[in-house]
């Protein structure tokens, strides 16, 4: 139950604090993230406070696992992986190498996991991000069908690993397949195979869901991840987030898991035309993540803020 108190010139709700971790992208810096770049970068994230790092996987090949792993450690930090899915990475496509490509990918960012300790690989990997298009149902239930068929033999990759997936849905401008959170419960189901899991990204919710609290009540017990960014992709607490629907859902579930800020640097290069970031969305992206995580905490502890409706 919400009590008040009187803070300034408003009451905000006061709530038990939330058991949960706060991590933040490499896509909020850099793109692509590689080796090279991993020691300055983990250990300003380490001291701005964060709990962990979420890598986004570009190319591979800049990821060297044991030398990675060794600064995950010295920072003090756990490690959430996720992948990026360009057009030449596409589970559903109707050309055969562009699907094989794209299991292949997807192995070799499960191998990456497995190097860094992650517990799971996430992403919108049932598709190439951008790929948003009117076809006729008969498409649509082939490329459904694809999805279905090609995240069994994930899972199945996965689980040799003792890992899990993590599905993201994505707005209706990057993705015609699997938008909300009852889409990818959907595919969940079709997919029937313990692997398979749900990733929620806030940004995709406050295009496509009625309800934030409603979406994760559908991802329930599948929900093993949450990035966060405001309605323009920009700083949490900034814009016209229903933090307390956040808030209240993710405590219904009894979510103990990682929220993660995720945004982009300009210099995106996989996914760029996607995300649609054409200009930096605060004064620095270091202040961005450092404001990000002061609101984040304080929303978590319970203090739930107004919405910002200027």
């Amino acid at each position: 139950m919400a009590v008040s108190l009187i803070l300034g010139a408003f009451e905000p709700e006061i709530f038990m604090a939330l058991d949960i971790k706060f991590g933040v992208s490499t896509w909020l810096w850099t793109s692509p993230f590689g080796t090279t770049l991993a020691e300055p970068l983990f250990a300003k994230i380490s001291s701005m406070g964060y709990d962990a790092v979420e890598i986004a996987v570009e190319d591979p090949a800049l990821i060297e696992s044991a030398k990675i792993r060794e600064l995950l450690n010295r920072y003090s930090l756990e490690v959430i992986v996720c992948g990026a899915f360009g057009p030449s990475r596409d589970l559903t496509a109707d050309d055969r190498s562009l699907r094989e490509n794209g299991l292949h990918y997807i192995e070799e960012c499960l191998d990456i996991c497995v190097g860094l300790g992650a517990r799971f690989f996430a992403g919108p990997m049932y598709a190439a991000v951008g790929k948003a298009r009117m076809v006729s149902p008969g498409q649509r239930t082939k490329e459904w069908e694809l999805a279905v068929s090609n995240l069994q033999k994930v899972c199945r990759m996965a689980e040799a690993r003792g890992l899990e997936i993590a599905l993201e849905p994505l707005n209706r401008f990057e993705s015609d397949l699997v938008n909300t959170a009852a889409d990818a419960a959907r595919l969940i189901a079709d997919i029937d195979h313990p692997a398979a899991k749900m990733i929620l990204d806030g940004f995709h919710m406050n295009i496509e869901e009625p309800s934030i609290q409603n979406a994760i009540s559908a991802a329930g017990k599948h929900l093993i991840h949450v990035q966060v960014a405001e309605n323009y992709r920009g700083t949490p607490g900034t814009g016209q987030t229903n933090w307390r629907a956040w808030y209240q859902g993710l405590e219904a579930i009894g979510y103990t898991g990682t929220v993660s800020i995720e945004s982009f640097t300009p210099d995106n290069q996989e996914l760029a035309a996607a995300v649609c970031v054409w200009k930096p969305l605060a004064r620095s992206q270091d202040q961005f993540a450092r404001e990000g995580l002061a609101f984040l905490k304080q929303w978590a502890s319970g203090i739930i803020p107004e919405m910002n409706t200027d």
